[in-house]
Formats: structure tokens, C-alpha cells, sequence
């Protein structure tokens, strides 16, 4: 029975790591569309950035929008509504925002196209606030873990494929001689990925997913005795700032990416594709490194797996870059650059301040090697950037809602808001770029990296303050 029970809760979740896939591939590909609307509408990089302020700040909005309704309604939207209606309808508002994109490819309007966008990331807000809970709720508590670190690498595999694909549905493939951008051709990948949004809205419908699991929620009232509000801690309010620069750094590397590679090594737009999935799917590296400390192997089957799991991720990113017909050998060297990331998490040993404190250390020397080489040299320490932000949002996470007690849900969605930092940081960058160049403008990026590295220290102290023990964490992304 046990068996039978597995297998159908199983069952239930592969459908939901769809809408995961889902976040990845449209997060990746506005990497793609931030030089391409910089291009065909004339945009300066600060301009340009807009594209990913429209859509983290989507989040905030619709975190806002969902406490305004659930307030006016007197409880818990998702509770009311139930979890599949409310990924359904996420997906739905979803779908309506790729309708966007025609009449704005159509008409050529910059305005549409961020309208657009922003309305597929208010759709995500409400999928994130349903998904999260939900992947836990299917199964028993000890294995939630292992569903959010599978969600969080179908989410990175997403990532890595989005840019190639939307990269191809553009410029064609890498062999072929069209060299016109037609900001037309933007519109069809949008508007397959807003069927894709209504196909899969109704087969979760009609799906078993439980529409009212049994969401277990942090009642200990603990560390939480004589605290009125979620923002009294401080772990929690130090660690939403965190989430922002958090966010905003892993974001801003990739979006400004593009423009450093064409103004600095004279690329195309279209040749810088499969650079952008090398920094997404070294999210992915970093993320299958760290989730075989969610499955219970043997000592030394573990420290084989962690040297198995990085590279079998960097064979699937060397696998669909060779489906779309790009160039390898000059990838090959980033395999050197892994084993730093292995290194840096076996030397964290699963603490999840250790774990901050040092891969935050680790991005600070990669964006300022970055800064001061040249070449390929600049290229990769700016897309290990990647790797050493991989495993940092449940670090945070973690170490942000410890002690909460009752107050873990509305720390949760505190943090949740936060994303909003990926927006923000981007564009800051984006202006920045505009007044000391695109190479040093990654000074953003070490300042936010610097402050994580702070916060890893302090909440140390807090924690411990408050009588709370560190233990290991997962490693699902967001």
C-alpha cells in the first residue's frame, strides 16, 4: 500500500515541476530579449534593463495584490480557492500576458512588450505562492525536500534551454547567414509558451492533484513567544534585504552579460546565446551538486555523487547546446572551474551560514577577475557567477525564517516579495553601465555579494542569541 501510495503522490508531482520548468525558461530568455529590444528599439543599457525590472517587480505587485485580496476576503486566498485553481488561474493570467506580445511585435511597441511581460510575471507570483507549499504537501515531510530540489533542477533546466530556444525562434539556427533582427519574429516563441501556459493550466485541472493538501505549518510557537509580527525578527528582516541583492546579483550578471560580450568581444547578439544557458546551467551545476545532501547515500557513495552530479549536469548543458548546433570546445575549460564549486561546498559541509560566508567570498573574486581581465578569461569569471549563486536562495532561506515559529508563513512571503531585488539590481546596473562602462559596472554586483557575506556573519550572532541550532539545508531553487 505504501508503495502504491509513493508512486501515485510521484505521479501527481511531475505535472507540477512543469510550472517550475516554466519559471526557468522565461527568466533565462529575457536575457536574450534585453539585447534584442536594445537593438530594434534604440535602447541605452539602463533602458534596456527595464525588461527585467517589469518582470521581478511583477512579483512584489502580485504578493501585494494577493495580501490586499486575502485580507478584504478575511482568509488565505489559496486556501480558498484551492491549490490547483489557483496555479490554474496563475497560468491563465500567464497566458494572458504572452497575448501581449502580438500586437506588440506587431506594432513595434517597447511598451506592450513590458506590459506583456510584466503580466506573465504576475501570474508566476500566484503559481510561486501555490507551487512551493504544494510540492512539500505531496509526500511525507522528510522527502520534501527531495521533491523541491527535483522542482529546483527541472526549474535550471529550464533555464538553460530557454535562451537557445527563444535564441532559435530569432536568429535561426547558429549556421544559418541571417543576420536580420526582425522584432517580429519575437512574438511566436511567446505565444507557443502561452499555449504551452493554457494546455498545462487545464491538464493540472483535471489532474489528481489534491486541490486542499494537508499543508503542515509551523505552529511551535518557540522562539516566536511574545513576537506580534514576523518583521520583529531580525533574522527575517535582514534576510529580506538579502533575498533582494540575492536575487538582484544572480539576475543582473546574466542580463548584462550580452552587452559587455558584444561592446567588449565584438559578438552578435545571436553568438551570445549559449553563454547565457553556461550561466544558467551553472545554477543547475551548483543546485544538482548540493541535492545529494537531500538523499540519504552512504558516506562514500556521497562524496562520489558530489563529484558525478555537477558534471552530469554540465553534460546536459553540453548536450543541448550541441542539439542546437553551437560550438563546444569552448566550453570545455569550464569543467576546471566546476571543481571550485565542489570544493567551496564540501568545505561548507551543509551549514548554511559556512555555505553563504563562502560561496559569497567566491563571487566577489569572480566578478572582480571579471572586471579585470579581458577575453574569455572575463567571460567565464563572470558566468562562474552562476555556480556561486547556485545554492544561496535556500541558505537565505533558511536562515531567514529559523526561530519564526507560527510567524514562518508571513516571513515566507516576505521573502517572497523580495524577488522583486532582481528587477531593481538589473536595472541599477543598467545605469551604472551607462556612466563607467558595461565591464566595471559589476562593481553592483560585489557590493551585493558583500553584504550577504555580512549577513552571513550577523545572523550567526542572532541565531545563536535566540537558542537556535543550525542544521543542513536543501537546495531547491527559486
Amino acid at each position: 500500500m505504501h508503495a502504491t501510495n509513493t508512486k501515485t503522490q510521484w505521479g501527481q508531482f511531475l505535472p507540477l515541476v512543469t510550472v517550475f520548468f516554466f519559471w526557468g525558461f522565461v527568466a533565462a530568455s529575457n536575457d536574450i530579449l534585453i539585447p534584442v529590444f536594445k537593438e530594434a528599439f534604440h535602447l541605452s543599457q539602463e533602458q534596456s534593463q527595464l525588461v527585467s525590472l517589469a518582470f521581478y517587480v511583477a512579483y512584489t505587485v502580485g504578493s501585494l495584490i494577493y495580501l490586499a485580496v486575502s485580507r478584504f476576503m478575511g482568509v488565505d486566498l489559496v486556501n480558498k480557492m484551492g491549490y490547483k485553481n489557483g496555479l490554474a488561474l496563475g497560468l491563465v493570467i500567464s497566458a494572458a500576458g504572452t497575448l501581449l506580445f502580438l500586437p506588440a511585435a506587431n506594432t513595434g511597441s517597447f511598451t506592450l512588450m513590458l506590459s506583456g511581460l510584466f503580466i506573465v510575471g504576475l501570474g508566476f507570483s500566484l503559481q510561486q505562492t501555490a507551487a512551493n507549499p504544494l510540492a512539500i504537501a505531496l509526500g511525507s515531510p522528510e522527502t520534501g525536500s527531495q521533491r523541491l530540489t527535483l522542482a529546483g533542477g527541472v526549474n535550471n533546466f529550464g533555464t538553460t534551454i530557454g535562451p537557445l530556444i527563444v535564441s532559435f525562434a530569432i536568429f535561426g539556427a547558429p549556421t544559418s547567414m541571417n543576420r536580420q533582427l526582425s522584432i517580429e519574429s519575437v512574438k511566436f516563441p511567446y505565444l507557443m509558451l502561452g499555449a504551452a501556459f493554457l494546455l498545462v493550466a487545464i491538464m493540472l485541472k483535471f489532474s489528481s492533484l489534491p486541490d486542499r493538501p494537508a499543508v503542515q505549518a509551523n505552529e511551535d510557537s518557540g522562539h516566536a513567544s511574545g513576537k506580534q509580527s514576523a518583521l520583529q525578527f531580525p533574522q527575517l528582516v535582514m534576510g529580506m534585504l538579502a533575498i533582494f541583492v540575492y536575487v538582484g546579483v544572480e539576475v543582473s550578471t546574466a542580463s548584462n552579460l550580452p552587452a559587455y560580450m558584444e561592446s567588449k568581444l565584438g559578438l552578435q547578439t545571436r553568438d551570445v546565446a549559449p553563454f547565457i544557458s553556461l550561466y544558467w546551467a551553472s545554477l543547475m551545476i551548483g543546485r544538482w551538486t548540493g541535492a545529494v545532501e537531500a538523499f540519504d547515500v552512504q558516506a562514500g557513495l556521497g562524496k562520489l555523487l558530489k563529484f558525478l552530479a555537477p558534471y552530469l549536469a554540465f553534460s546536459v548543458f553540453l548536450l543541448v547546446n550541441a542539439i542546437a548546433q553551437h560550438e563546444l570546445s569552448q566550453f570545455y575549460v569550464y569543467a576546471a572551474i566546476v571543481l571550485v564549486l565542489i570544493a567551496a561546498d564540501m568545505l561548507s559541509q551543509g551549514n548554511p551560514a559556512k555555505m553563504l560566508g563562502i560561496f559569497s567570498l567566491l563571487g566577489i573574486a569572480g566578478l572582480v577577475i571579471g572586471m579585470s581581465t579581458s577575453g574569455m578569461v572575463s567571460v567565464y569569471a563572470f558566468t562562474s557567477i552562476g555556480l556561486f549563486c547556485s545554492t544561496l536562495w535556500p541558505c537565505i532561506f533558511t536562515l531567514a525564517i529559523s526561530g519564526l515559529g507560527k510567524h514562518t508563513g508571513q516571513g515566507s512571503n516576505y521573502l517572497i516579495m523580495m524577488i522583486m531585488g532582481g528587477g531593481i539590481v538589473s536595472w541599477l546596473q543598467g545605469y551604472v553601465a551607462d556612466k563607467i562602462g558595461i565591464q566595471m559596472s559589476y562593481l553592483v554586483g560585489v557590493v551585493c555579494f558583500a553584504y550577504l557575506a555580512f549577513y552571513a556573519w550577523k545572523v550567526q550572532g542572532i541565531l545563536r542569541a535566540q537558542g537556535i541550532k543550525l542544521g543542513k539545508t536543501s537546495t531547491a531553487g527559486h
